[in-house]
């Protein structure tokens, strides 16, 4: 019988951090394919389709021919529609955003989880949790400064996509445990891939070689970025890893700059600051709450 892995937090942390600093590539290559005028319903086929193709080896190792077959279609065809609505609302916000400004605004997710699950999984939020859920709606609108500036559409797609992530966040907490966690994402992808490819005939423009080669990375990036999620929460706690999420943030920034020359402002780093400030104690209360 094999043994059980030894927890060892500092892998764990390297692996988290890893993760977040191969993420931010996905939307690089994302903003210049919307750049190049690459309609972005390709670039989010393309997201599902490579990400199915890599996890379909380890959904056939763990279920075999029974991946194909979710157990509640319905629930995986919502879980998708989820999913894949929040990456092409995120990609579009490129198109107008920074990637940093735009990820910013995309990390209210949090704080819609913690609603949802209240309001729909009928879980008991405490008042200071309710409480860090509004200290982070204030740090996104100093970040977004609605009446003080003009309201950039990349605004409005970047806090939907937050929204429908925060959704599909509460939605798989509600699944966790019913089915293998790559082949549900195997499964998510599939069902995503396949309900977009019949879009494709209306809106098809053939990309370039170059343009393939960075459409296959958004599935093999986002592959390689799960699986070291995962084996991240094999050797770590979630209170201690799920506050490194935010280090995106900082990556992104780093690409935005270097391929864009975009900066965020000091409001947004402001707003930002709050956000994850929230954010961490939102998490650290849910592991409190759990123990």
């Amino acid at each position: 019988m094999p043994h059980p892995k030894t927890p060892r937090p500092l892998v764990g942390v390297g692996l988290m951090l890893a993760a977040m600093a191969i993420l931010p590539v996905i939307d690089v290559f994302a903003k210049k394919l919307g750049e190049a005028g690459l309609p972005i319903l390709i670039v989010v086929w393309a997201r599902a389709l490579f990400g199915g193709l890599m996890t379909l080896p380890f959904a056939m190792r763990t279920e075999g021919m029974r991946a194909f077959r979710p157990a509640r279609p319905l629930h995986h065809l919502l879980r998708a529609a989820l999913l894949f609505g929040a990456t092409f609302l995120f990609f579009t916000a490129l198109k107008f955003l920074p990637i940093a400004d735009a990820l910013a605004i995309f990390f209210v997710n949090p704080l819609v989880i913690v609603i949802l699950s209240a309001l729909v999984l009928r879980e008991i939020v405490g008042p200071r949790r309710w409480a860090a859920v509004a200290v982070g709606f204030v740090g996104t609108l100093i970040i977004i400064r609605p009446g003080m500036v003009e309201v950039n559409p990349g605004t409005v797609f970047a806090l939907g996509s937050g929204v429908a992530l925060g959704s599909y966040l509460a939605l798989t907490r509600a699944m966790a445990g019913a089915v293998d966690a790559m082949v549900l994402t195997f499964q998510t992808s599939a069902i995503g891939a396949g309900v977009m490819t019949l879009a494709l005939p209306f809106l098809w423009q053939a990309p370039s070689p170059m343009q393939w080669a960075m459409l296959a990375s958004l599935g093999v990036i986002g592959t390689l970025g799960h699986v070291l999620i995962t084996k991240a929460y094999e050797h770590g706690e979630a209170s201690m890893l799920a506050p490194l999420a935010f280090t995106e943030i900082v990556m992104a920034t780093i690409l935005g700059w270097w391929f864009f020359g975009d900066l965020p402002d000091r409001w947004t780093v402001l707003g930002v600051t709050i956000l994850i400030a929230s954010a961490v104690y939102i998490s650290v209360r849910e592991r409190r709450a759990k123990a």
